[in-house]
């Protein structure tokens, strides 16, 4: 008879998620300042978007990748844990570095660094909550996890402001030079992010994959071995998506070469995505005709095409959601900096006042996200998964698009108000959704897989972002902050055609 997996009790819970609250330490301090640091180093804004493309396009790469290995991985430190630690390590000292970069291309080259090592980190987090509680407590789980998001960005996005209002540390410099407020925020945001990985990493201890094993038979009896090892691919299903993907990045790489004065050079990442799958699946097809499928790359190609279900119905989802939220990240600040404090200079006062103030909008979206993350459970309750998820969504579709109709910037807290219950449902919903459907055997490679649905439309809107704003929108980047609301509302109608069943 198989053993049923042990609830945890609450502090248990706190302390396997406590570490989650560094990495957003990390990724705050990221989204809230690295277009402020390029742009005092020199950056465009109609370039910024190239400059932000190596985060996503890391994590693209690097989270199947850790996740294949640490579904395989087992050692004194178990099977999740090596990983949060050495990320951790990595991404601290990045963060000790970035803001002291002396030019343009060594803060590019940082950023990637940093986001690569928090990538190292994050993933095995997500399936550390479906390695360690049984079904009935990973909803709680997630909220755990969305919980610390929100405590550990409502502080990192607040430290420029905080160092500078509480600790009288300058938040101007000369041209060229990163502010002292940003740089000892980027200090005590590596400390902390490292310490909190620490502490989880010191607590928690995991179970053996034999154990594992175990306890998913006792969940999932026969359909276990099932979902861990999903039918193969043929080749000659890889070779026909390679050539047609193939082609069709040759092709828009043509068309934006021919007119290349008309149409943005940042069309070409779009390009190089659509040719770079096109190219993996044909290595994949030439793998499999040869018969060898018995390594990383082939493996984790095929559990892309054999995803399961729930992850193919919430894709359009996360993509639209997603989109938005990388425009955020990408334009606010020269959106609200040029729009509401009439400043597009990075050197000015009025431009590093509209910087600080979009520190304490980010703060705010990550406040509300933690009382959100409380209310969306009974939010659920007394509707049910997707139609929850629709309302955040929508809540923060709205919240996007009213920063073209509200002026004065104290009022935009109300509007990040609405940015925050998205940005906790965008956490929680999706994995609720998923982790019961997916194999503990593939967890960590499953949950890297859907974070393709994540980065590929950060890659997207890289792409064109930056085409829309100097083409359409006369260089006012505050409505690529618009276009993100649209893309929030589409998300949010998307989530009711999520059948019906994925909500048991």
């Amino acid at each position: 008879m198989n053993k049923s997996q042990p609830s945890l009790n609450f502090w248990q819970i706190w302390n396997m998620c406590f570490g989650f609250m560094g990495i957003q330490f990390g990724f705050a301090l990221q989204n809230a300042n690295v277009s402020r640091i390029f742009e005092t180093l020199g950056a465009d804004y109609n370039n910024m978007a190239v400059l932000w493309v190596a985060a996503p396009i890391t994590g693209l790469i690097i989270q199947p990748i850790i996740g294949y290995f640490s579904d395989k991985t087992w050692n004194r430190l178990g099977r999740r844990r090596p990983y949060f630690l050495f990320g951790a390590i990595a991404a601290s000292l990045a963060l000790f570095i970035m803001p002291n970069s002396p030019a343009l291309w060594v803060a590019a080259g940082m950023l990637w660094i940093m986001d690569a090592s928090i990538n190292v980190s994050m993933e095995p987090f997500r399936a550390f909550v479906g390695d360690m509680l049984p079904k009935k407590q990973r909803p709680m789980g997630y909220a755990m996890q969305s919980f610390f998001i929100g405590v550990g960005a409502v502080v990192a996005s607040m430290l420029p402001w905080m160092m500078t209002n509480w600790f009288g540390i300058a938040n101007t410099a000369e041209a060229g030079l990163i502010p002292e407020s940003v740089k000892f925020s980027f200090y005590a945001g590596g400390t902390i992010f490292l310490l909190c990985v620490l502490w989880t990493v010191y607590s928690t201890k995991e179970y053996s994959p034999e154990a594992l094993a175990e306890f998913e038979r006792a969940e999932k009896g026969n359909d276990a071995d099932k979902l861990a090892n999903p039918p193969q691919r043929s080749a000659a299903s890889y070779f026909k998506g390679g050539a047609i993907f193939t082609l069709l990045g040759g092709i828009l790489a043509a068309i934006i070469a021919i007119n290349i004065d008309t149409l943005d050079k940042n069309l070409y990442i779009a390009a190089g995505m659509l040719l770079a799958f096109g190219v993996c699946q044909l290595i994949a097809g030439a793998l499999a005709k040869n018969k060898e499928r018995q390594n990383g790359f082939s493996e984790v190609m095929n559990d892309l095409f054999a995803m399961p279900q729930a992850m193919r119905q919430l894709a359009v989802v996360q993509f639209f959601s997603w989109f938005a939220f990388f425009a955020m990240w990408i334009y606010m600040t020269s959106g609200v900096a040029s729009f509401h404090f009439a400043s597009k200079d990075p050197s000015s006062l009025a431009y590093n006042e509209g910087a600080d103030w979009v520190g304490v909008l980010f703060a705010v979206y990550n406040a509300t996200s933690i009382f959100a993350a409380i209310l969306i459970p009974v939010i659920v309750k007394l509707t049910n998964l997707r139609f929850a998820h629709l309302i955040n969504l929508a809540l923060g579709g709205l919240g996007f698009m009213s920063f073209i109709f509200i002026r004065d910037p104290q009022w935009l807290v109300l509007s990040m108000v609405g940015v925050g219950f998205a940005w906790a449902s965008v956490l929680s919903v999706p994995y609720a959704l998923l982790s019961n459907a997916l194999p503990v055997k593939k967890l960590g490679v499953y949950m890297g897989i859907f974070n393709f649905f994540i980065v590929i439309p950060q890659i997207l809107a890289a792409s064109i972002l930056g085409f829309m704003v100097t083409k359409l929108f006369d260089n006012e980047p505050i409505y690529a902050v618009v276009v993100g609301g649209v893309s929030m509302l589409i998300a949010g109608l998307m989530t009711l055609r999520v059948a019906v069943p994925l909500e048991d």
